[in-house]
């Protein structure tokens, strides 16, 4: 695995935060070229994220992302002419910017996939990513989705030989601002989903290491986790998502995502 070296730093290094009302995590710096998924949209535009000024920039791609996530949620399609017409719409120079970096920010923070399904159209539709179906099991459906985080520590797990120490996956979270013991507004309580839910789940083991004294414990990737995605996979994931180097993200406070989609 030492060809991951280089993104396993990548992927634990996270953006600082700005407040509740654009939470920042991780995500992928733009550049030109288009998100792992999605192809670049065909609307020309001769304005540069340089000219736009950052805080509008960060709301219109908080807006776009709090609509697709709904389009997930609602398991609907959605269309670059929709995107432009209900999210963007007096400032629809700016789609390409914005398109780009809303479709990283669902991939790198909640592990939702935008497909193109139709390019004449340019139609899209929202999947887990890597196959994970974490977020269909959980509450029906419901809630924020939480599948990025899974594909962070099983990432980290890959990246470690297969056995994830306690301390390092703990660490990556912590980057990320996703603390034990501390509530998080997407994520919850991560102890209790890492070493409870996802391990009755199926997608995460945890137990002590042999003969450690003290006792140390590790995350190994569980039975669904094999069954649904698989370790190559994860490894064409990671090279893709490394290409560029990592920023944070604006994002759309937790309570207002959860009243756009209608979850708890």
């Amino acid at each position: 695995m030492s060809e991951l070296s280089k993104p396993k730093e990548d992927l634990q290094d996270p953006g600082e935060s700005q407040g509740p009302e654009e939470a920042q995590l991780l995500g992928a710096e733009g550049g030109e070229a288009a998100p792992p998924s999605a192809s670049s949209p065909p609307v020309s535009s001769s304005a540069t994220e340089e000219a736009l000024p950052q805080e509008a920039l960060n709301k219109m791609v908080a807006n776009m992302v709090k609509f697709l996530l709904r389009k997930y949620r609602t398991k609907e399609p959605t269309s670059d002419a929709e995107l432009l017409n209900e999210v963007l719409r007096d400032n629809q120079e700016h789609y390409p910017v914005v398109f780009r970096q809303a479709v990283e920010c669902v991939l790198l923070v909640f592990g939702v996939d935008v497909k193109e399904v139709d390019r004449r159209k340019h139609i899209y539709i929202m999947v887990p990513t890597l196959g994970l179906t974490c977020d269909a099991m959980q509450r029906g459906g419901q809630g924020l989705p939480k599948a990025g985080l899974l594909v962070v520590v099983l990432s980290v797990i890959l990246q470690n030989r297969d056995r994830g120490p306690e301390e390092e996956i703990w660490g990556a979270l912590n980057k990320m601002g996703v603390y034990v013991g501390r509530e998080h507004s997407i994520f919850g309580e991560p102890r209790e989903l890492l070493t409870q839910v996802w391990v009755r789940d199926g997608y995460l083991e945890y137990r002590q290491v042999p003969d450690s004294t003290p006792a140390r414990y590790e995350f190994l990737w569980g039975p669904r986790a094999f069954a649904e995605t698989s370790k190559e996979k994860f490894t064409e994931y990671l090279l893709k998502v490394n290409q560029r180097a990592f920023r944070s993200f604006p994002l759309p406070s937790a309570d207002d995502v959860r009243e756009e989609v209608g979850g708890p």
